[in-house]
């Protein structure tokens, strides 16, 4: 967006506020310990989903996503792989997010698995991380963001999804393993819209 000659570039709410002279107060982060608690929830409830959503389903691609059913829960476990990723490297390419599910990753039961193995690093990355981890800015494709910052948005990213695929579910009619977490999704800034 810009003004005159200033500009702000992403998703920068402070900055825009700024750019525009309206006053502007962030809402109350949850704490990165909670953060990453929620993003666990988030992918063990996507794990347990995916495990039992039907091979028949998974090339299906609603009208609401140009992303079928595999790429959208394979989408949840590469974009908080992808804060990771971005935390060790400094930077955050959207390309990343625009990953397809490998060929390998052929049934529910496989995206589940590979999704376990993405809990386990992103669990890793978190027991060895300093609280100074948070504070540091990574270069985002979408303009620069601490880790905390980061975090957060990976984990709303992740629920949001999460929630799509419940709606997906319900309308393919496959029954949840698990109800879906919705106590997970208190405190995070999700958008009010499901699509």
């Amino acid at each position: 967006m810009t003004v005159g000659d200033r500009g702000v570039h992403g998703w920068n709410p402070p900055a825009y506020a700024a750019l525009l002279g309206v006053p502007y107060s962030a809402a109350v982060k949850l704490p990165p310990s909670e953060l990453a608690k929620r993003l666990d929830i988030v992918l063990d409830t996507t794990q347990q989903l995916m495990r039992v959503v039907p091979e028949r389903h998974l090339d299906w691609r609603p009208p609401e996503r140009n992303r079928t059913l595999r790429n959208l829960g394979y989408h949840v476990f590469r974009l908080s792989l992808a804060f990771v990723d971005g935390m060790d490297l400094g930077e955050f390419p959207e390309s990343w997010l625009l990953d397809q599910a490998p060929d390998d990753l052929r049934d529910g039961p496989a995206i589940a698995r590979y999704g376990a193995l993405v809990r386990g690093r992103i669990g890793g990355w978190f027991e060895g991380a300093a609280p100074g981890e948070f504070e540091r800015v990574i270069k985002v494709y979408y303009g620069p963001q601490s880790g905390h910052d980061l975090l957060e948005r990976t984990a709303w990213h992740a629920a949001q999804h999460l929630r799509q695929l419940y709606a997906l579910a319900e309308r393919l009619e496959i029954a949840p393993p698990v109800p879906m977490p919705v106590d997970a999704f208190e405190g995070l800034p999700l958008p009010d819209a499901l699509w």
